[in-house]
Formats: C-alpha cells, sequence, structure tokens
C-alpha cells in the first residue's frame, strides 16, 4: 500500500492536519498567525544550515525556527518596539538572509518550489515516520499544555496567579508550533503551512461551543481539506499544496455563506 506516492501522500497530509487542528485553535486564539509566518519564513534560512552541517533539512528547518522564536521572546521583553514590528522584522529578515545563504551554495540542487509550495506528492517512508512520529509528541505535548495554555489564552494575569507560568508556557508552545512548521514544510511548504494552521481553525470557530469541540472540528476541517485538495489535483491536474489549502478556504467561504453572523 505505502508503494504507492498517492497514499502516501494522504497518509502524510491526515497526520499533518491532526496536529495542525488542536494546535491552529491556539493560533486563532493567540491571534499568532503573523508568529506562524515568521517560523515558516525562517525555513529558508534553516535549509542553509542544514546544507552547510551536512544534516537532514527538517532538522536544519527545527533548529533555525526554534532560534527565531528564542530571539523573538529575547526581543518582545528587552525590547521597546511593538510585537508586530519585531515579528515583521524577523520574518522578512530571516526570508532574506536565508536566500542570501543559499546563493553561497550554487552546486547543490535546491527544489525551491518544492520548499515554497511543498510536495507532498514526493513523501517518503521515512517521511510518513517523521510526520506521524512527530505529530504524535506534538499532540501529547499539546494535551499536556492544554490547560495552561488555555488559562494564559484567557486571562494572563489570571494564569500567574495560579502558578500556571504563562511565559513558559508560551514559550513551549512557540517551539512546538516551531516543530510542526519543520515537519509539514515538505508536504505544503513555506507559504501555505501556515493557511493550514489558521483556515480549519477560523472555519469551525463560530461552530464551536467549547475549546475541546473546536479542535475536534478543526482537526476534522484539515482532514477534510487534505483529502478534498489531494482529490482535486489529482482530477485537475493541479499543484497538490495549494489545492489543499484552496480546498479549506472554499470550505471556510461555504461556512460564512451558511451562517454569516457570529452565534
Amino acid at each position: 500500500m505505502l508503494d504507492d506516492f498517492f497514499t502516501r501522500a494522504l497518509i502524510a497530509g491526515i497526520g499533518l492536519a491532526l496536529v495542525t487542528g488542536p494546535a491552529g485553535c491556539f493560533v486563532v486564539w493567540r491571534r499568532l498567525a503573523y508568529f506562524g509566518e515568521t517560523i515558516a519564513h525562517s525555513a529558508l534560512l534553516g535549509v542553509a544550515v542544514a546544507i552547510l552541517l551536512d544534516v537532514n533539512f527538517v532538522f536544519g528547518i527545527l533548529v533555525c525556527a526554534c532560534a527565531i522564536v528564542l530571539v523573538m521572546f529575547y526581543l518582545e521583553r528587552s525590547d521597546t518596539l511593538p510585537a508586530d514590528t519585531i515579528l515583521g522584522l524577523l520574518c522578512h529578515s530571516s526570508l532574506a538572509v536565508g536566500l542570501v545563504a543559499l546563493a553561497f551554495f550554487p552546486n547543490v540542487r535546491l527544489n525551491l518550489h518544492g520548499l515554497l509550495f511543498g510536495d507532498i506528492l514526493g513523501v517518503s517512508r521515512f517521511d510518513l515516520i517523521v510526520v506521524w512520529a512527530g505529530g504524535a509528541v506534538a499532540l501529547g505535548v499539546l494535551w499536556w499544555l492544554w490547560r495552561p495554555l488555555l488559562a494564559a489564552t484567557v486571562n494572563v494575569d489570571l494564569a500567574a496567579v495560579a502558578g500556571l507560568r504563562p511565559e513558559r508556557t508560551h514559550l513551549i508552545f512557540g517551539f512546538l508550533v516551531a516543530a510542526v512548521i519543520a515537519v509539514a514544510i515538505k508536504i505544503v511548504g513555506v507559504l501555505l503551512i501556515v493557511a493550514l494552521l489558521v483556515v480549519p481553525a477560523a472555519t469551525v470557530r463560530r461552530f464551536s461551543t467549547s475549546p475541546e469541540r473546536m479542535a475536534v472540528a478543526a482537526t476534522i476541517v484539515g482532514v477534510a481539506s487534505v483529502v478534498g485538495g489531494l482529490y482535486s489535483s489529482a482530477t485537475f491536474d493541479t499543484p497538490s499544496g495549494p489545492s489543499i489549502v484552496v480546498t479549506a478556504l472554499v470550505v471556510f467561504v461555504i461556512t460564512r455563506i451558511l451562517r454569516p453572523q457570529q452565534a
């Protein structure tokens, strides 16, 4: 079964959606879409680091993304610049530095289009192991963080008074998002991973009566978007990664039409 590239793509996409659903809920609740975009844009710098160290691209992207998270948290606490300005600085700077760094490796054959837009049809059995094993770890960490992260999302001060250490929780969640993005780069690419985090969660937000139900519903929408996007890609001969995001967008638009008013 795993010898078929389309089956591997389905399994990889579903494994990713199981994580981006609940993680994306916190991205939406905490208004961290630009934060995710910043981490995603650092991926090209991570690729350059991976080439320099001769390690797997996922490892290089993860190391670089975690470094960006640490720099961002440091600047937020030691600089007078607003958070969105810091994110804008890191986002575009890391992308530019990554592109310049890659220019120093002219002999390395690099599928830049695949990095930007993903190559889910090219996932290997090893990629499946990385996606599902990493996803299981990510879900375990998210389950452990659920209560303090939810409390910090509602009210940071109350979470601190309750001894839930919201700053540490926020930092760990930042590393978690970095790990998810590092694993997802091959599937949907740098430019589309944040959409997969945000769109399913935004789609189900008005229909959900509790955080847990929203996480489950976002996961279902994510899985449906992966399956629908891959089959539409095969039918209409369109790029797979963008097709997945477009499918999620279509579901979002349909829900807005069916229920235009906030419940």
